[in-house]
């Protein structure tokens, strides 16, 4: 019976509603990604299971460069747990709206669109996560990342994050421009 509640609750949890570019924008403001991430940003996020437990919290500061052709974003992570890790990406503009970019752990390269205020990220990583003995696995999933600009200086980004093509959670991150 427990099997069947579980499978059920997994069931319901894909067929919940995703953002989409087919919604209407709710501003009029435009995200230009490399105008947005370029500089110092800080950002606090947490993790979310499919039922609702926040799993894990963090705060992450963000180094942004943009040089014209590529966006470089060195992230540096401060888990709850005393935990750190740091990922950098490297972007590039393959058009006037649209992004590749790749980092250590991502599978082949995360594609991106922006629209309006708005923009979408998906990618492949194996994520690394800790154990309760101390050791470091990692975890192969995959993000659906959806931003969008509140003010010149606020970002806010959800990500849904699927196992094996089932959801198993998701990041909610507010970023801000350090001035």
């Amino acid at each position: 019976m427990r099997c069947l509640i579980v499978l059920a609750l997994v069931v319901l949890t894909a067929c919940t509603g995703k953002p989409s570019f087919d919604d209407p924008s709710l501003s009029d403001r435009k995200l230009n990604l490399e105008e947005f991430f370029d500089g110092e940003l800080v950002a606090y996020g947490q993790f979310q299971d499919i039922f609702g437990t926040v799993r894990r919290s963090f705060v992450v500061t963000i180094t942004g460069d943009w040089d014209g052709s590529r966006l470089r974003l060195v992230e540096d992570f401060d888990y709850e747990d005393g935990a750190t890790e740091q990922r950098i990406w490297t972007l590039t503009k393959t058009g006037p709206d649209s992004w590749q970019g790749t980092a250590p752990g991502v599978i082949g390269a995360a594609t991106g669109t922006e629209q309006d205020n708005r923009f979408n990220w998906k990618y492949e990583i194996d994520l690394p996560i800790p154990s309760a003995d101390g050791t470091v696995e990692t975890m192969r999933v995959t993000f659906d990342d959806w931003m969008w600009l509140l003010s010149e200086d606020r970002l806010f980004n959800r990500a849904y994050v699927k196992r094996y093509g089932i959801d198993i959670g998701d990041v909610a991150i507010s970023f801000e421009k350090v001035r």
